[in-house]
C-alpha cells in the first residue's frame, strides 16, 4: 500500500499544481522511487490511494506493469493513513503487506530494506514492524525523534523524553485482520501504533542506508545532495 493522497501542504506552491509524490529527487519522481524498490524486493502489485491531484498520479502510474498498480480512489474525501488504508484492505488480502509513505526516500547501500523487513517480519511478536532512521544521521530531520527500541527491537515512543534516537521512516508491515474496531472515516495509523505498543508487539526495523526528509521546499535541495552523494559512492 503507497500512501499518495495527501495534501502536501508544506510543500505549497509546489504542490498546488503538483501532487508531492511526483516531485523529483534524483531525477525520478518520489513515489517512483517507492514503486521501484518495492519491484526489486519482489513486491508484484502496489495499491496507491489518491485524493490531491489525483488524475496526476493515475496518469503517471498508468503505464506501470511492475509492479501492477491498483489505483484505491480517495476523491470523495482524504482519510488519512489509517482510514485511507482501512478502505484499500478489500484490495489488500489477509497476509502482510507493506504500507509506504510515497514522500518516503532514502539512499540505500546495495541492500533491498523492503526484503530485509520481509524477512524480519515475525507475526508471532509483532502487530507492527516499522523501519526506522537514526535522527542524528538524517538529512532535515528536525525535531526529537519518535521513538526508543529496546534490544529486541520493541519500540516504546520518546513521551517527555527531550530526545528519542530513532525516527519513523514512513514503511511499516502490518496485516488486515489489526485493522479490527478502528473507527469509519479518516484517522492516523499512529492509533494502530498505540495499539501495539500497549500489547508490546510494536516492532522497528533498522534503515541501512540514509533517510531523507523531504517536507518543505527548502529541504528539496539538502535531499538533491545528499542522494548524489550516495550514489556517487555506490558507483
Amino acid at each position: 500500500m503507497v500512501l499518495a493522497a495527501g495534501l502536501g501542504q508544506r510543500m505549497r506552491p509546489i504542490t498546488d499544481t503538483l501532487p508531492k509524490p511526483l516531485i523529483r529527487i534524483g531525477g525520478k519522481a518520489m513515489l517512483d522511487h517507492a514503486l521501484d524498490r518495492l519491484a526489486e524486493a519482489g513486491v508484484e502489485e502496489v495499491v496507491v490511494n489518491v485524493h490531491h491531484l489525483a488524475g496526476q498520479i493515475e496518469t503517471h502510474v498508468a503505464g506501470r506493469t511492475s509492479p501492477r498498480i491498483v489505483i484505491s480512489d480517495e476523491r470523495a474525501a482524504l482519510l488519512e493513513t489509517g482510514g485511507g488504508t482501512r478502505k484499500a484492505l478489500p484490495l489488500l488480502g489477509n497476509g502482510p503487506f507493506f504500507s509506504v509513505n510515497s514522500d518516503s526516500l532514502w539512499s540505500e547501500t546495495g541492500i533491498s530494506n523492503f526484503a530485509a523487513m520481509a524477512q524480519a517480519w515475525d507475526p508471532k511478536r509483532m502487530d507492527m514492524l516499522l523501519l526506522l532512521a537514526r535522527r542524528e544521521t538524517s538529512v532535515g530531520a528536525g525535531g526529537k525523534g519518535d521513538f526508543f527500541r529496546d534490544e529486541e527491537g520493541r519500540l516504546t515512543r520518546r513521551g517527555e523524553a527531550a530526545s528519542a534516537p530513532y525516527i519513523f521512516a514512513g514503511v511499516a508491515v502490518l496485516t488486515s485482520p489489526f485493522f479490527a474496531g478502528t473507527p469509519d472515516g479518516p484517522f492516523s495509523l499512529n492509533l494502530l501504533f498505540d495499539r501495539a505498543i500497549a500489547a508490546g508487539r510494536l516492532f522497528g526495523h533498522m534503515l541501512e542506508g540514509q533517510w531523507l526528509h523531504v517536507g518543505a521546499p527548502h529541504e528539496i535541495a539538502p535531499a538533491e545532495a545528499a542522494f548524489a552523494a550516495a550514489q556517487a559512492l555506490d558507483a
